[in-house]
């Protein structure tokens, strides 16, 4: 028979376990990127739990005295809400993107307000500070954030950049200030690799 643990606040954990209930849908949301291994679309679980490995193996390449723990924290809860907000691309038009984001912050109310109240208002916290960019850990986050997918397409021979009709006009315009404003070698990098795929015609023609 079940024994109640002592001290325990029951409603508390109750409130906990469905907040993670519900996370686990991000398992079945799908985004447009291709995992580098097969012929097939990632989810948002799959694509968080990349990103925060990111984060913990290229944290040398952060701001100094970036909070990594933090960071990791910002990755993994990053992408929530879009089990009710849905996955949007990168390279949509700008209505497309503030329609997105208005269903963003509903879904963050619903999702985050899941928890008990501190707990919620915390993961909300980092929630919004990522959204924000204006610290140095979610400058960092975001970067790789953007990072993350043009490097699947670079390992794809650029299969989701094809698909959408990406450039790598685009790609520069859209990547460029967001990774660059948190690590210079990490853009150099990547743009030596666009520069590569733009010559194995790997972009959509502008």
């Amino acid at each position: 028979m079940h024994r109640e643990a002592r001290g325990v606040d029951q409603g508390r954990l109750e409130r906990q376990l469905e907040f993670l209930r519900e996370a686990d849908k991000l398992k079945s949301i799908l985004r447009r990127s291709r995992v580098s291994f097969a012929d097939r679309r990632e989810n948002d679980a799959e694509h968080s739990w990349h990103l925060a490995l990111m984060v913990m193996t290229l944290v040398e390449y952060a701001e100094p005295g970036i909070d990594l723990l933090r960071t990791l924290q910002m990755a993994l809860v990053h992408d929530i809400v879009e089990i009710d907000a849905g996955d949007t691309i990168a390279y949509a038009s700008a209505a497309e993107q503030a329609a997105q984001a208005e269903r963003e912050q509903a879904a963050a109310e619903r999702l985050f307000g899941l928890l008990p109240p501190d707990q919620g208002a915390r993961i909300r916290a980092l929630f919004d500070e990522f959204e924000a960019r204006r610290t140095p850990e979610a400058r960092f986050a975001r970067a790789l954030d953007r990072a993350q997918a043009i490097l699947q397409n670079l390992h794809t021979a650029g299969a989701a950049w094809q698909q959408s009709g990406v450039t790598v006009t685009m790609v520069r315009e859209l990547n460029q200030p967001t990774i660059l404003a948190a690590s210079a070698a990490l853009w150099e990098h990547i743009d030596g690799r666009l520069a590569e795929a733009e010559a194995r015609g790997w972009f959509a023609k502008g």
